[in-house]
């Protein structure tokens, strides 16, 4: 695929989302995905978005449903990523994944193995350091930490309740999971 038919692609993926309001386009594994955004959703990440920011130092900023190209077959919009204010500044709709620091997604139900086993590979693939799965369908939260060519090599899974620190190279960053949504309609995984 040449840039320009990239550009067109990506394009195209952008009128998909104005034409569907409330669902997040990805390209994932080489097909075009198309996320609704519910309620517990959306506040999932309004929630941490609120705890995280004022926790970063002025360089770094907060995004969220940008695009990332990783390859032709994988263009992911994270529900959070950290990346340098000053390339946020540029205000684009697309940006390299070089400039992750930290990401996080929230699961939906048409996002668990996308979330648990398809992003974690190619953000680690990346050498980003912190990837963080917020789960309203479990109630819980996963730290995935030291990244290698075959994913993350470090995972814990914390219930919501208490605080969650994790220390990542933008220093420890806190999230108060006791407020994050929990959906009490969702088929919940062992």
């Amino acid at each position: 695929m040449t840039v320009s038919d990239l550009d067109r692609l990506h394009s195209q993926l952008s009128k998909l989302e104005d034409m569907f309001p409330g669902y997040v386009t990805e390209i994932v594994e080489g097909s075009i995905v198309m996320n609704p955004v519910r309620p517990f959703h959306g506040k999932t990440i309004t929630r941490a978005w609120s705890e995280l920011e004022p926790q970063l130092a002025p360089e770094w900023a907060l995004v969220t449903h940008v695009a990332f190209p990783f390859d032709d077959d994988n263009e992911f919009c994270p529900d959070l990523a950290v990346i340098p204010a000053e390339a946020e500044a540029e205000n684009r709709s697309e940006y390299s994944p070089d400039l992750i620091e930290f990401v996080a997604e929230v699961v939906s139900p048409s996002s668990i193995r996308r979330d648990y086993e398809v992003k974690p590979r190619w953000y680690a693939s990346r050498g980003i350091a912190n990837y963080l799965i917020l789960d309203p369908l479990q109630g819980h939260a996963v730290t995935l930490w030291n990244p290698g060519p075959e994913g993350y090599r470090g995972r814990d899974t914390i219930p919501y309740g208490p605080d969650l620190t994790v220390d990542s190279p933008l220093g420890k960053l806190t999230i108060g999971t006791a407020r994050l949504p929990v959906d009490p309609k969702a088929p919940h995984r062992s």
